[in-house]
């Protein structure tokens, strides 16, 4: 007789484990996709913004433009 953990018994064992692990965080990944997929997306991201006047804020914090530049720019966004 082989016994209780013979013949590839203990290696089944740890095979096994880790399938169990590999499905429970496919699970997870699928439920937390899900909740992402469902929710609509920030709008509190300036960055990913469409609003001319909040990307040239933007621009203005980032240092990229001098605030002339910002101010003159702003006026003619509001034109």
């Amino acid at each position: 007789m082989m016994g209780l953990l013979g013949a590839g018994g203990f290696a089944g064992m740890w095979i096994m484990g880790l399938f169990g692990l590999l499905i429970l965080a496919g699970v997870i990944v699928l439920i937390v996709w899900a909740i992402r997929a469902l929710l609509p997306p920030r709008s509190s991201e300036p960055w990913r913004s469409n609003d001319p006047l909040a990307q040239l804020q933007l621009r203005l914090a980032r240092g990229e433009i001098t605030p002339d530049v910002y101010e003159e720019l702003r006026a003619h966004l509001r034109d």
